[in-house]
């Protein structure tokens, strides 16, 4: 036999949460461990720019060929319009190349595959907490990663000198791992200051910069988000940017991603590319079409991209909203000082609640939390977000 020696997988933390959710018969139970947007009606909208944009590919699409390698040429453009602007001197001069991805996901795997077969590095600087599948990605991919110190439990806040501290020990030519916006579990960013200081590093250790893009737009705003990645720029010339279309453009399950790498000038940018496209062929062969021509779809006409930022930023107010109510309900309640989740930024926030007040939640109250606290703030709801302060404040008071 081949297969009988092989061993049941240990259950997705996140996605055997979901599970155990369904299975809860508590007739009030919450889930915040998804990491999905979801509206005051609990569930993930379609936005009204993506229906507009699919009825343009039915009435126009001729054919179902298959894509470019590296995906059609107009969704590079804008990708990199949308992270860089229209007018920065990395879109002008062609010194940044984008292939489309299954994902973000994709993106950051076929980014530490190329790393890997073009002998770019060997080690990944990854913080500590960060999106577990991290870790995974890189490995699987060949390379050894190291982790920086990212979150102090004593503030709720960014322990950047430690973080800093930790990166010193980096190595020339190795790669550094960051977050641009909305880290995900803790929700703290940089601030500006702070991405001037890791930037001016970056360039004085000679370290190469691999940046999870996953939610520009869903932090302060779309050139907001993008300002820790631009400072970067400006400082290094060589950069990896993984982005998503998932959670900006509610495009979860179309699989929309793009890596996008930064070249010293078009030259370098044309042998990046065809090597680029290796890696690509043989892991995917070819991108999906029917996402990425959303995409192009609604960044590419001037109503509908109007109508994106419109409703992306509906998302991010209700987002801020959840928090702020929150946070007013635990204090109401009794919970004590929860003003930090205020201060996060983007889907998720790091409650602080400890693995045993998550796992109280869970069995008394149905509320469900991945066990390191992270909650995901846009599951919140104005219905439920009095019984999950109540439920909070209870745990916490215990």
């Amino acid at each position: 036999m081949f297969f009988d020696r092989i061993e049941a997988a240990p259950a997705d933390p996140i996605l055997g949460l979901t599970d155990a959710f369904k299975k809860d018969t508590h007739p009030n139970k919450i889930n915040l461990g998804a990491g999905v947007y979801k509206n005051e009606a609990g569930v993930t909208p379609i936005l009204n720019c993506v229906k507009s944009a699919e009825k343009v590919i039915l009435d126009t699409e001729t054919s179902k060929a298959y894509l470019p390698i590296n995906g059609l040429p107009e969704f590079g453009a804008l990708t990199r319009e949308l992270i860089f602007g229209a007018d920065h001197e990395i879109v002008t001069s062609g010194r940044a190349v984008t292939c489309h991805c299954p994902g973000g996901t994709g993106a950051l795997r076929i980014g530490s595959d190329f790393i890997h077969q073009q002998n770019v590095a060997t080690t990944v600087w990854i913080s500590d907490p960060t999106w577990a599948n991290h870790y995974s990605i890189v490995t699987n991919a060949g390379l050894k990663f190291e982790r920086y110190p990212y979150y102090d439990r004593a503030t709720h806040g960014l322990a950047f000198d430690r973080m800093m501290e930790t990166l010193e020990q980096a190595n020339e030519g190795d790669v550094v791992l960051l977050h641009a916006c909305c880290h995900n579990p803790t929700g703290i960013d940089p601030t500006i200051e702070q991405w001037e200081q890791i930037a001016d590093f970056l360039a004085r250790k000679k370290l190469l910069p691999f940046i999870d893009f996953a939610y520009q737009g869903f932090g302060h705003g779309i050139d907001e988000d993008a300002q820790g990645v631009r400072i970067i720029a400006s400082r290094c010339r060589e950069m990896l940017i993984a982005s998503s279309y998932s959670k900006n453009l509610g495009l979860y399950n179309e699989r929309v991603g793009a890596l996008t790498i930064v070249c010293e000038d078009a030259a370098a940018a044309e042998k990046i590319l065809s090597q680029l496209k290796i890696t690509v062929r043989t892991s995917i062969s070819n991108p999906p079409a029917h996402g990425e021509k959303i995409v192009t779809t609604v960044l590419g006409d001037k109503d509908l991209r109007a109508q994106w930022e419109s409703e992306l930023t509906a998302m991010r107010e209700r987002i801020r909203e959840m928090r702020v109510l929150l946070t007013e309900k635990l204090a109401e309640f009794g919970a004590g000082d929860f003003s930090f989740i205020t201060e996060q930024n983007g889907m998720f926030s790091f409650s602080g609640l400890n693995k045993e007040q998550v796992e109280t939640l869970k069995k008394e109250h149905g509320i469900y939390i991945v066990g390191s606290g992270r909650i995901c703030v846009a599951c919140i709801t104005k219905e439920n977000v009095e019984p999950l302060a109540r439920a909070i404040a209870a745990v916490v008071k215990a």
